[in-house]
């Protein structure tokens, strides 16, 4: 039933986006209605604010877009569970980000899609396209690679910068958690956390769980268990191996998740079965996030014991993901100027969202999207 609803959704989809040729249009602020409104809004009369804002230093930010503008980047090289699909297959995905933007947010926000997965490409390009924007979103950009661009940027502009692959999603699985673990009456210290998929999420995810006083978190990539002296880890594995796996486990997804309370999953379809849940602990928590497929149904993990269960995707229970996030973190950043988000204002919007259901249960451990509370409850926090 699950697969043929899933299959009725993108029929559907495909329709849609054909229909409207995209979800994405630029719409003006102020009339155009004739003579009188043209030489205010174009020459001449713009010429006395290009003048202004060429001489009045920080005037940009309330004479131009850029005081509710973000740009949304993505090379494709990582889109969604799709992986390496490049810029037209990262298009459709960057456009809906806008359009949650404006809708949830009211921020004006501009996908560009690059043809190139160059790193210092990458960086040059954001750079040189930046002072039009106040906030960068970088989105669907393979790990390694991720990493650097972020951690450069961030350095390098003064307007804020998120890779939202990896702090959205943190901040969101962290929420999530935290209700969660409050249902079943477990602690976040005590509590053995399996996290598949090193890639942007699976890192960020586990820092971030890290900050917030987790102890036992394993991390697996496509090899393995990620453990101190494993060969060939690059320096990104290295650092997780090192904040996390504190008994220096070895072995598969199965010998992890023996004996879990909690498994997040962030990285493909179908890999995760109903007898690995059955080993986890009792009142198991089960994160399966890989979008379009999860790791593992939800009809198949609740079969398998799991107490809570929670999806990347809207059409199920519990959905987990970035976009209940970057639209309230990209207006505080906007409304409060802020020039870097920061490890405490994502565990303060962490927190914050789990405070939004005071009384969580198994089949509620979030607000959905379209709570008026959250753009509002994340905004007030970043600053």
């Amino acid at each position: 039933m699950a697969r043929n609803n899933f299959d009725a959704i993108k029929k559907k989809a495909l329709r849609l986006h054909k229909k409207a040729g995209g979800k994405f249009a630029i719409m003006s602020k102020v009339p155009l209605r004739g003579p009188e409104d043209l030489k205010l809004v174009y020459t001449p009369g713009v010429g006395a604010v290009s003048s202004f804002v060429a001489s009045h230093k920080g005037s940009e930010w309330e004479y131009t877009m850029k005081g509710n503008s973000v740009l949304v980047v993505s090379d494709g090289s990582a889109v969604l569970g799709l992986g390496n699909i490049g810029p037209y297959g990262a298009l459709p995905v960057m456009e809906g980000k806008c359009l949650l933007f404006k809708k949830f947010a009211n921020i004006d926000a501009v996908p560009l899609v690059l043809a190139t997965q160059d790193t210092e490409a990458i960086i040059a390009t954001v750079k040189a396209v930046s002072p039009a924007f106040g906030g960068i979103n970088l989105e669907d950009i393979s790990a390694p690679r991720c990493f650097e661009i972020e951690a450069r940027l961030k350095r390098e502009l003064d307007i804020p910068v998120m890779h939202d692959d990896q702090h959205g999603t943190a901040i969101i699985v962290l929420a999530g958690l935290l209700n969660a673990l409050k249902v079943v009456k477990k602690k976040l210290k005590n509590s053995k956390i399996i996290i598949s998929g090193a890639g942007a999420a699976g890192t960020a995810i586990a820092k971030i769980l890290c900050l917030a006083g987790a102890k036992n978190i394993v991390v697996l990539d496509s090899k393995g268990v990620i453990w101190r002296g494993r060969p060939n880890l690059n320096p990104a594995k290295r650092e997780l191996a090192r904040i996390t796996n504190p008994k220096n486990m070895k072995g598969g997804l199965a010998d992890a998740m023996r004996g879990a309370d909690v498994f997040i999953g962030v990285s493909g379809p179908n890999i995760v079965t109903e007898g690995m849940v059955r080993s986890m602990e009792r009142n198991a928590i089960v994160f399966a996030l890989a979008n379009p497929i999860p790791e593992i149904m939800p009809d198949a993990a609740k079969r398998g014991g799991a107490k809570i269960i929670a999806t990347g995707r809207s059409d199920f229970p519990n959905q987990l993901n970035n976009s209940q996030v970057f639209p309230g973190v990209f207006r505080g950043a906007l409304d409060h100027r802020v020039r870097a988000i920061t490890d405490t204002m994502k565990l303060k919007a962490a927190r914050a969202i789990a405070a939004l259901v005071p009384r969580p249960t198994a089949t509620n451990i979030v607000p959905d999207m379209f709570d008026k509370r959250l753009v509002r409850t994340v905004a007030a926090v970043i600053r």
